[in-house]
């Protein structure tokens, strides 16, 4: 049965008669959207955006913050991109502008003006300054980065820059697409390569504002470690990211696989990027045109298809997998293209195709334990049960309209504390006058907590930048899984908390994958072309990116006496984090309500892919699979009748793991103003729909439904728009030209002043109906020329421009990310010393490390257990070797 009430959620799990609820059966109660205290309730933000940092704005606005948007009198510049509610633009009818700032005051404000007093206003009430306005903001204060701290010494700056202040770089033209090409995400998406290997189209842009959801969610997860950070010092610091940046470590595999083994991945039609590439795509068509998606990570996944597709008399000649071999799983996008599954997944699509996309039984699928999805288009997300018991969507009254509009407004449910769904976007200057009073009338958290820094109780451990962490003293008991989580707890280790990573032989997280190379650091130093990897786990590349700094536990909480050290570790611990799918603690002894039990004040946040309460708590889900169902796979592609390219990566393993972060930063504030604890259900895929919400709210207002576009661009108008080749083998670059100027010194550089003169391209609107031809001679134009060359020219230019990096073009050729010293070395004990991904945001009173407080790699499996069962739980040597022997650590 479930019960749904106005002020909270209840489910508990019975087996209905089509058998397909599948929440787990302890009863919790949570929040639903709008009932509780948001985790950020006593924040105040002063968001100053072009756009760029809206939805940082709407995170921070939807965790509870109240946001102050500052905007021109004639509006943002995010009002005039669409879609627009009556097709037509509309600066107060922008959908795309009231999905990104739901939940926010505008007060209207001329920053080339006299406007400094109305700033100083509102800025001695803030608790963080959001700022994207390219030193606009300090401009009209007539201050410095420094001066403006030592005016407002516990304000946090939050900055959003295209390329960061300084690099030879910093001056370039952004733009989503030139960003999602210049990280590296482009060339990880598009469709297979032609039979003689050759890629005969362009990579594809995922769509639609990805680029800025990326960076948006990492800068959220810098202000909230610089807010825990001042609930101990009282102290406010500067916070400043690049969305450059942010996106180049926003990929998976070909990062690590290019560091370690000098590899390079080519992209496949919705599926991982690979090293060596097959010809079958893993997802299916219906027989009336829609998508679904069956992934075969393991041989596990084979012995499970076997019997249900013979169910149905459809198994063909698939044969048994050995049993031996059925505990084995890979990370998708790891295992080894061969024929035998091209052919299992060539009989799946016999199966999928014999249905309609209403009646595939994806459901029986799933509960035969594959891992098997719709390619939904987003908005269908809305109508599905299992949302709406979780609350992941909203009807928001629009009273000038007269209707409502849906919205997905939560990324996860809490015990204690909830998302805010909040008001429709404002009206410039709606709140003028207002907000001032507001602001007057509320003494702001940076105030209340003005009374010097905290005793922390211990002796803090300072970074390799001799600055203290900003997690300092906290411990997380660490139960994370493959990336969707153990990305999060990264975040956190990086910040500086003590992180336990507990592991079992029986069932130890995947730690193959972009795999150091034999004669390790000294051959890849050598090498000239790709290096044959290890095969012991202990060398995984992809594990020691995504777990650098982390302690290593080896417990088996299936045997009492492990689970009484578990307990005993809970007592020690500030946060547990679990990535397993839902049910399998509490299963096993070790639910929030034991916890709870323990420790009053322990926060429990769990991340799965469905979130553990509602109807669809175990499904197998691993990126691709969330991708699929929250609607983001579906959105990326060339328009239809073309199949969806969807992404080349698990993309939301990464914005499931930025979401997981924020709730644990986000629980230990509320923890740190309360007192509370709480439990936290994150959701992979809930966080996908979170940044689907623009084609959501699309349907909702219009009825329309997103259609793919490639890599135009539709919404933010702008022509030429797109990807092209150059010279050399699959080089491309992506041109996007906004205005009459672009396109004027677009022909400049080209030669090609003639262009100007063709009436279909006189302007924007013209260029925009003749995209076909346009394309054409660009195409012709930029086919013999060297990428980088060409990117050079025309941002010199000021035309927006970007080269489409591979993994090696961002650790060899791009000096705007060495500058930054986005790689930081770190030393494994097995593994030795390699290159991670550090954190993508800067904090100047705190600066993260990704080596953690201890400096290290990824852990060896029960590395730290001396440590931890010796010190922490003050076990002699010889109580640990008998716990050893007897199978417990």
């Amino acid at each position: 049965m479930y019960v749904i009430s106005s002020d909270s959620f209840t489910f508990k799990f019975m087996n209905k008669s089509k058998g397909h609820l599948l929440g787990p059966s302890e009863e919790a109660t949570f929040a639903m959207p709008g009932t509780a205290p948001g985790m950020l309730q006593d924040m105040r933000v002063v968001e100053v955006s072009d756009g760029d940092a809206d939805y940082c704005g709407l995170l921070l606005a939807g965790m509870g913050a109240s946001v102050v948007k500052i905007e021109p009198a004639d509006g943002s510049p995010a009002r005039r991109i669409g879609p627009f509610l009556r097709g037509e633009t509309d600066t107060q009818e922008s959908l795309h502008f009231w999905h990104y700032n739901r939940a926010k005051q505008s007060v209207s404000m001329d920053l080339a003006g006299d406007c400094k007093s109305q700033l100083e206003s509102l800025l001695e009430s803030a608790d963080v300054l959001l700022d994207s306005s390219g030193g606009a903001v300090l401009d009209a204060l007539g201050l410095s980065t420094d001066s403006l701290r030592k005016k407002y010494p516990r304000l946090i700056h939050g900055r959003l820059t295209a390329f960061g202040d300084e690099g030879p770089w910093r001056n370039f033209k952004g733009s989503d697409l030139i960003h999602l090409a210049l990280g590296g995400v482009v060339m990880n998406c598009g469709y297979d390569a032609d039979p003689f290997g050759e890629y005969d189209l362009p990579p594809i842009a995922p769509q639609v504002w990805q680029s800025l959801h990326i960076a948006g969610e990492q800068l959220a997860v810098g202000i909230m470690g610089a807010i825990v950070a001042r609930d101990r010092t009282g102290q406010g610091q500067i916070v400043s990211c690049s969305i450059h940046e942010a996106v180049a470590k926003c990929t998976e595999l070909d990062l690590m696989s290019w560091v370690m083994r000098r590899v390079t991945l080519h992209r496949q039609t919705c599926r991982h990027a690979a090293e060596i590439t097959d010809s079958t795509p893993n997802i299916g068509l219906t027989k009336d045109g829609r998508w679904f998606i069956s992934l075969l990570v393991s041989p596990r996944d084979q012995a499970s298809l076997i019997p249900f597709l013979g169910k149905y008399g459809m198994a063909a000649d698939l044969q048994p997998t050995q049993e031996s071999a059925t505990k084995s799983r890979d990370i998708p996008g790891t295992a080894p293209a061969d024929e035998s599954k091209s052919h299992a997944l060539e009989v799946i699509q016999r199966f999928v195709r014999s249905w309609r996309y209403e009646n595939m039984p994806w459901i029986e699928a799933q509960l035969a334990g594959l891992l098997w999805a719709p390619l939904r288009k987003a908005h269908e997300n809305a109508k599905d049960p299992h949302w709406a018991l979780r609350g992941t969507f909203a009807h928001i009254e629009h009273e000038k309209l007269g209707r409502s509009f849906c919205y997905p407004v939560s990324k996860w449910l809490a015990t204690k504390s909830s998302w805010q769904i909040g008001q429709p976007a404002p009206t410039v200057g709606q709140h003028n006058g207002v907000a001032f009073e507001q602001h007057k009338s509320t003494v702001c958290s940076s105030v209340e907590n003005a009374g010097g820094e905290k005793p922390l109780g211990f002796t803090p451990r300072l970074s390799p930048h001799e600055k203290p962490f900003a997690l300092q003293g906290v411990r997380i008991l660490d139960f994370s899984w493959f990336l969707a989580s153990a990305g999060g707890t990264r975040f956190l280790t990086g910040l500086g908390a003590e992180t336990l990573k507990v592991e079992w032989k029986g069932n130890p997280d995947t730690r193959f994958g972009a795999m150091a190379p034999v004669g390790g650091r000294a051959a890849r130093d050598a090498a000239n072309g790709p290096l044959p990897g290890h095969n012991d786990p202990s060398m995984g590349g992809q594990f020691n990116n995504k777990n650098a700094g982390k302690l290593g536990v080896s417990l088996n909480i299936q045997d009492p006496r492990g689970l009484a050290l578990a307990k005993q570790l809970i007592l020690k611990s500030d946060i547990v984090a679990e990535g397993f799918s839902p049910g399998v603690l509490e299963r096993l002894g070790l639910g929030y309500e034991v916890m709870k039990k323990l420790k009053p004040e322990i926060i429990y946040v769990q991340q799965s892919g469905m979130g553990s309460h509602g109807m669809y708590g175990r499904f197998r889900t691993v990126g691709p699979i969330a991708a699929a169902f929250s609607g983001v796979s579906e959105m990326s592609g060339l328009p239809e009748p073309a199949m969806p390219a969807g992404w080349g990566y698990s993309y939301l393993d990464w914005i499931g793991a930025y979401g997981f972060a924020q709730a644990i930063l986000g629980a230990l504030h509320h923890r740190n103003i309360t007192g509370e604890g709480q439990r936290v259900d994150s959701s992979q895929c809930e966080a996908g729909i979170f940044v689907a919400g623009p084609t959501i709210l699309e349907h909702s207002a219009t009825k329309g439904t997103f259609s793919r576009y490639g890599n135009r661009s539709p919404y933010k108008q702008a022509a030429p728009h797109g990807i092209y080749r150059t010279s050399g083998n699959d080089r491309w670059i992506a041109i996007a030209c906004f205005d009459e100027s672009d396109w004027v010194d677009l022909t400049k550089v080209a030669q090609h002043p003639e262009w100007s003169d063709d009436p279909r391209f006189s302007s924007l609107q013209q260029r925009m109906q003749h995209q076909d031809e346009l394309d054409s001679l660009m195409q012709m134009w930029t086919s013999d020329q060297d990428g980088y060359e060409l990117m050079y020219d025309l941002q010199k230019a000021g035309v927006s421009a970007g080269v489409c990096q591979t993994a090696q073009d961002r650790c060899d050729r791009d000096p705007q990310l060495s500058s930054a010293h986005w790689l930081t070395e770190v030393t494994g004990s097995s593994i030795g010393r390699w290159p991670v991904a550090e954190l993508p945001f800067r904090m100047s009173d705190t600066p993260p490390h990704m080596g953690g407080i201890y400096n290290r790699g990824a852990p060896l499996y029960g590395e730290d257990n001396q440590y931890v069962f010796g010190e922490l739980l003050g076990m002699s040597t010889a109580e640990i070797d008998r716990l050893i022997a007897e199978n417990i650590i």
